[in-house]
């Protein structure tokens, strides 16, 4: 993951930090509990404006040996993590998705661990952007990438199915970072511009977007015999099935006139 890591150090690995960290710090300064994990990614403090008490930073490698990563509580497989089932409030996976080995488990793990109501935030690149097209462009007609050379670029829309299929009812989607795919700071700077006309004319093109989804748990539905039961009336003779009406009286059919 050295890659990944050094990738955030370039110019538009800070304009997607900065863009990231502004969502999850709107999204997620709201959502209340007590236990929350950050998976993944810790040059990004992604829960620095939420207020839960226990928060734990958790990587799927080792930290790499320098000051940049100091907050790393733990080391775990991103596909079976060390928390009891329904006992986290808050899981954010930024960019965790698209560089686990099974997204699919990661998620289901995700899905697991959070308690009723609780929420996921996710961050990811988009394949449908200015810069996933420069990427795919490098991959299949050659040429220096322009994203992280790692994993694989999951789509919102995709991603809702996914999320959709496990119960997590989609709360919120933003996009952002409509730049072109250039390298150099200033360039990025320049374009600063297209970033709030992208957000108005091709929302959904944005190199990177967050998503945010809450955990719905359905309740038992009691299917059984009515509690209410039908007085039976007081002065009739019980209906008994086969036995002829006397002559000269007239009794109507217990199913009702044909």
């Amino acid at each position: 993951m050295s890659d990944l890591h050094d990738w955030f150090q370039t110019p538009a690995g800070q304009v997607v930090l900065a863009w990231e960290r502004a969502r999850l710090d709107e999204a997620l300064a709201d959502v209340f509990g007590y236990h929350a994990l950050q998976l993944g990614l810790a040059e990004l403090d992604a829960m620095a404006a939420n207020r839960m008490p226990h928060r734990w930073l958790a990587n799927v490698t080792p930290p790499l040996p320098d000051a940049a990563a100091p907050r790393t509580a733990l080391v775990t497989d991103s596909t079976a993590l060390p928390f009891g089932e329904a006992s986290l409030d808050l899981v954010v996976l930024p960019h965790t998705l698209e560089f686990s080995a099974d997204p699919h488990a990661c998620l289901r793990e995700v899905q697991r661990v959070l308690v009723p109501e609780g929420r996921v935030a996710i961050t990811g690149f988009n394949p449908a952007s200015l810069w996933g097209l420069r990427q795919y462009r490098a991959h299949w007609l050659g040429g220096r990438l322009f994203l992280p050379d790692v994993g694989e670029f999951i789509g919102p829309r995709r991603l809702r199915d996914w999320l959709q299929l496990l119960e997590l009812e989609l709360e919120s989607a933003e996009f952002g970072c409509y730049q072109p795919a250039v390298r150099g700071a200033r360039t990025l700077a320049r374009f600063g511009w297209l970033e709030r006309l992208g957000q108005r004319w091709w929302p959904i093109l944005g190199a990177t977007y967050c998503i945010v989804a809450v955990k719905r748990v359905r309740g038992p539905l009691l299917i059984g015999q009515s509690w209410r039961k039908t007085a039976a009336p007081v002065g009739q003779p019980a209906s008994i099935a086969g036995r002829a009406t006397p002559a000269g009286h007239h009794k109507e059919s217990h199913f009702g006139s044909r």
